[in-house]
């Protein structure tokens, strides 16, 4: 039996793990400081909104353009929520729970950004309904649709 360990032991041991990489070392330490910052900015939600503003600052153009737009939209809509960055990302939380975010296209180097919710977002429609966006750019219609959806994410 003692035998059947050692093996075991020996084989599990000499398996190498390929790690993270770079950049999901990255985002964890990115989450770290977040985690501290979310501390702080539960005393002083101004922290919370400086930081997602100068997230916003640092976007290239396109995405900085959506970002400045939904950040405008989500506090017109949900006064009730409370900005601050997630996993490097624009969030807006209720009850210390993030319940939408803004994924800039650049951050995972895809073609579009991303507006999100939650599960902690009432969006139920049935048994199936959307909980993510695709975003290239924000027509009037996008706005006020995206409006309604904080609204009802929200209530």
């Amino acid at each position: 039996m003692k035998k059947a360990e050692e093996v075991a032991q020996s084989t599990t041991i000499n398996k190498k793990s390929k790690g993270f990489t770079g950049e999901e070392r990255a985002a964890m330490k990115n989450r770290a400081k977040e985690l501290k910052a979310e501390a702080r900015a539960e005393k002083d939600k101004a922290d919370g909104e400086s930081d997602v503003l100068a997230a916003i600052a640092a976007m290239p153009g396109p995405d900085r353009a959506i970002g400045e737009r939904l950040h405008a939209i989500i506090k017109a809509s949900a006064p009730a929520l409370s900005p601050r960055l997630w996993y490097g990302m624009l969030a807006y939380v209720k009850d210390g729970k993030v319940v939408c975010f803004f994924q800039d296209a650049q951050k995972f180097k895809t073609r579009y950004a991303t507006l999100g919710f939650s599960d902690k977002a009432t969006l139920d429609e049935g048994q199936m309904w959307p909980t993510a966006f695709a975003l290239k750019e924000l027509t009037a219609a996008d706005e006020a649709r995206i409006g309604a959806l904080v609204k009802k994410a929200v209530s």
